[in-house]
């Protein structure tokens, strides 16, 4: 379903990424892991088709991003880690224009809107200004936008910023959910337990290269010695032998 073929990415001297390969088929919850810096959010805007690489192809369902963008994004869900929001619309009218972007048909908006908006326990604030929203409340309401049109591909970046215990919990398993409903869920997070919870499979990204991906035991056995959680598997593959115990690494 996402299909990235030698993805460079540069930025005048500097190179983000450096020939990313990388297939997510459908249905499956993939978490992309990485220290600050490595490229995870230069892979997702990529993705989102929000920034062309500067070499390498995007597909997208099949679609290729470069020839017909506009296809390849209307299969895409997206969630950004910080929500922009017009916050002198109410939450109704944020969705009505996201309706409108993504072409949803007006007899079936009002339903499918209502619905995801109670679904976020966000029924009770739909004709309330954004501005009045809290920070959990307004990253629920960015996912109520990102579903509304059906996407075959959801892209979220840290996904639980903001949201409390319930919602976490309200979010997995909305994740589950949806692949199991075949749709595939492209997740970035520093959130390690989230990741180790739901994703069938786990990339790690480091210095703009994608350096391990597998199902956790996999990546697990892939260790010396093994590894008995993520985090140890994340911190013996980023960490090089000069950095003190605990240090993240920079590009």
């Amino acid at each position: 379903m996402i299909e990235l073929h030698s993805i460079v990415k540069t930025y005048g001297t500097h190179t983000a990424l450096h020939g990313l390969d990388l297939t997510v088929p459908t249905g499956e919850i993939f978490g992309f892991i990485g220290p600050n810096g490595a490229g995870k959010t230069t892979t997702i805007k990529i993705i989102g088709g929000i920034m062309a690489p500067t070499s390498g192809t995007v597909q997208i369902a099949g679609i290729d991003m470069a020839r017909d963008p506009v296809a390849a994004k209307h299969r895409i869900g997206f969630i950004p880690d910080r929500p922009y929001l017009y916050e002198k619309l109410t939450g109704l009218e944020f969705m009505q224009f996201t309706a409108d972007v993504y072409r949803v048909a007006p007899t079936v908006f009002r339903e499918k809107a209502e619905a995801l908006l109670k679904m976020f326990a966000l029924a009770d604030w739909g004709e309330e200004l954004i501005e009045s929203y809290s920070h959990g409340m307004k990253q629920r309401l960015i996912m109520c936008a990102a579903l509304l049109h059906e996407p075959q591909v959801l892209v979220v970046d840290e996904p639980m910023v903001g949201l409390d215990p319930v919602a976490i919990r309200m979010v997995k398993n909305l994740f589950r959910d949806l692949a199991a409903r075949g749709i595939t869920v492209f997740m970035s997070t520093h959130t390690l337990a989230v990741a180790e919870d739901i994703c069938d499979r786990i990339g790690i990204i480091h210095r703009g290269r994608l350096i391990a991906q597998g199902r956790l035991e996999d990546l697990r056995r892939d260790i010396r010695g093994g590894a008995p959680n993520l985090e140890a598997i994340f911190i013996n593959l980023t960490q090089t032998p000069d950095e003190a115990p605990g240090e993240v690494p920079q590009p």
